[in-house]
């Protein structure tokens, strides 16, 4: 009995001794790490939305304003209802002005419409069609093409113009609303009475540009924009533009071959009428 428990005891020993040998990685068994409850695998961030391109809106030319010292200065004119008021791009006309007494001339047109662009100032009127009869008498009968303009027909022209030419070009033979003649009552657009280079550059050949530009200011008016002096009148050449001054202006224009713009410099100077 006592050999039996000896023995259990020995085998009991060389186990336990046995087990205390062996590495520690054989005896630990590595258990996966436990999942975690209520979580998923982590996703990547989605890529940012790029907003789309938006084009800057146009731009919108706009007349020029009043400004210290510049060619583009632009003063409104004190007396708009003088016959010599001069209007170009440095003078313009008062906000809503509108000519005293527009009637319509009893002339030919290149049209049929008894519309605003048939109507001038009265006494430039009258003087028009005495012009138009001593050009009949001559065998170069004429027809009117453009009187007066309001504003805002002048504003529909000048951005009509801009959009087909550009305004640098359009700048050379229409003007901004507020700067034009046509806006005073006292100018008109002529030609032939067929209608042929009606306010075109072939016009200045022809037998009514040469009798206008040597008979016109017997009748007040004067060729507005003359040739070679646009650097002075910022126009090209018009020979069938003309504007109504009165009869002692327009022969003082003629007789010393000078631009309105001339005229009135001088009167300002020497504070009288030549």
């Amino acid at each position: 009995m006592k050999t039996s428990l000896s023995a259990a005891i020995m085998i009991t020993v060389m186990i336990s001794l046995s087990a205390c040998s062996l590495p520690k990685n054989e005896l630990a068994v590595k258990a996966d790490p436990a999942p975690v409850i209520g979580t998923s695998p982590a996703k990547a961030d989605p890529p940012k939305a790029i907003p789309p391109k938006v084009s800057p809106p146009p731009k919108v030319n706009k007349p020029p304003q009043p400004a210290a010292g510049g060619t583009d200065d632009i003063q409104a004119v004190a007396d708009p209802e003088s016959d010599t008021v001069l209007i170009n791009k440095q003078h313009m006309l008062p906000e809503g002005y509108l000519p005293a007494e527009l009637v319509y001339p009893n002339v030919k047109f290149t049209f049929n419409e008894k519309i605003e662009k048939r109507m001038l100032r009265k006494e430039a009127a009258d003087a028009l069609e005495d012009l138009f009869s001593a050009a009949s008498k001559d065998g170069l009968p004429l027809a009117g093409v453009s009187a007066y303009r309001s504003h805002e027909r002048q504003k529909t022209l000048f951005e009509a113009y801009v959009r087909k030419d550009g305004e640098k070009k359009a700048r050379t033979y229409s003007a901004y609303p507020g700067t034009s003649e046509h806006e005073t009552g006292l100018a008109i657009d002529v030609t032939g009475a067929d209608g042929k280079c009606s306010a075109t550059d072939c016009f200045a050949g022809t037998p009514e540009a040469k009798w206008l530009a040597k008979h016109a200011h017997e009748y007040g008016f004067i060729i507005r924009y003359p040739e070679g002096k646009d650097s002075i009148t910022g126009y090209k050449y018009e020979p069938w533009h003309l504007r109504y001054v009165g009869l002692k202006p327009a022969a003082d224009i003629y007789d010393q071959d000078i631009t309105l713009e001339e005229y009135v410099s001088a009167i300002e100077v020497s504070g009288k009428v030549h």
